[in-house]
């Protein structure tokens, strides 16, 4: 990366073109190159060990498995979510005619806050819908506890918790179903892709019905699904990343790391420490920015980075509630989500990805750009 380049706020993990060339000629030998495949096949089993789950089914990108989730459980009337996530979170309930309900967070993890779920329930609440944001684990207990009380269904919006475990244990594994997005930007990425994470065998069999059009046999359709399969390329590419996704999961830390002793001692810039007792991805760094102490506002140091070359991103601004399309929602009320309010207004994501972690490479001097530039304005 030459000094004079743009720093983008993410660059994707790409396998070996080499390994990828060989693969590529298998597929075309076998002749097989979508509809549950060998490599489709070989990649549910990889990310089943890799991520300490029972079972999982792959998708063609990361809102379809949020929107067959609530499919397969039949989800309707109101479900309990996040103004503060990526607008599919809240777009699958819409398109599945569920009422979201948006609850206020934690500000100190990003995540829905446990203690507001309850109190939102109503007899049409059927379901909560948590996310992780930025990898950080939400409160699972807790929120398993208000599930269970209340007969609810939990479905994580896991897109940004690749990998990310809490003592030992996989974060997939909570709630009733997870979903997962393999899109370009993520740590582990499939191109475009994403995937479902179950708990049992008959929930596999029926998301695997929905997303191949409800057939269960050749001439017996079963349910109202649509096609959601990831093909064979894409399959086979997945594999060869999830050969990598370690070290490139290590070299994010390195990064985070780095920019951690720059800012730490910065007036008005705040960020997320780690968790005790877990196993991050490092999917993103944010940075929050408090106008007063820091003497300068969120959007202008956000411009005043891009000016230079640097490409950080305002990663959720604004709040999901605030779109044409949910706003005039009771509970998109700007007075009940303070906290969301907020921490979308300081946001700024940082450039994070494996390459900036390169020892004795112009990407470290980048690092020490970016946290310097941050630290002097």
């Amino acid at each position: 990366m030459k000094s004079n380049e743009l720093i983008t706020v993410t660059s994707p993990l790409l396998p070996d073109l080499d390994g990828f060339y060989e693969l590529l000629k298998d597929i075309w030998k076998r002749k097989w190159i979508t509809n549950n495949g060998y490599y489709h096949q070989e990649l549910e089993k990889a990310l089943c060990e890799y991520l300490k789950v029972p079972y999982i089914s792959l998708f063609t990108n990361g809102t379809l498995p949020l929107i067959t989730a609530l499919q397969a459980f039949r989800i309707t009337g109101e479900v309990i979510t996040t103004p503060y996530s990526f607008v599919a979170t809240t777009h699958s309930l819409w398109w599945n005619g569920i009422k979201p309900v948006f609850v206020d967070i934690d500000p100190s993890t990003g995540n829905i806050d446990p203690d507001k779920i309850e109190v939102a329930i109503t007899p049409k609440t059927t379901a909560i819908m948590p996310v992780h944001v930025y990898g950080k684990p939400c409160d699972t207990r807790r929120i398993q506890e208000v599930a269970d009380k209340y007969g609810l269904k939990v479905i994580y919006d896991a897109a940004h918790a690749f990998g990310v475990e809490v003592n030992g244990e996989g974060i997939l594994n909570a709630g009733d179903m997870s979903t997962l997005s393999f899109h370009a930007t993520k740590v582990y990425n499939t191109i475009e892709g994403g995937a479902l994470v179950m708990h049992d065998a008959q929930t596999k069999k029926r998301v695997d019905y929905l997303k191949n059009f409800g057939f269960a046999g050749e001439t017996e359709v079963v349910a109202p699904g649509i096609n959601s399969k990831m093909d064979e390329v894409r399959s086979a590419y997945g594999l060869l990343n999830l050969r990598q996704v370690d070290q490139a999961i290590e070299a994010r830390h390195q990064v985070a790391i780095k920019y951690l002793e720059a800012l730490r001692e910065v007036e008005g810039i705040t960020f997320f420490e780690d968790m005790p007792g877990v196993k991050h991805n490092y999917s993103y760094f944010p940075i929050f920015v408090d106008e007063k102490k820091y003497g300068m506002s969120r959007d202008e140091l956000y411009f005043k980075l891009k000016e230079r070359g640097i490409l950080g991103r305002r990663y959720f601004y604004p709040l999901i509630s605030t779109f044409t399309t949910y706003r005039g929602l009771e509970s998109a009320n700007p007075n009940n989500l303070s906290n969301a309010y907020k921490m979308a207004e300081e946001v700024i994501c940082l450039p994070m990805y494996h390459a900036l972690s390169e020892e004795d490479t112009e990407e470290t001097i980048i690092i020490r750009r970016i946290a310097l530039f941050v630290a002097c304005n």
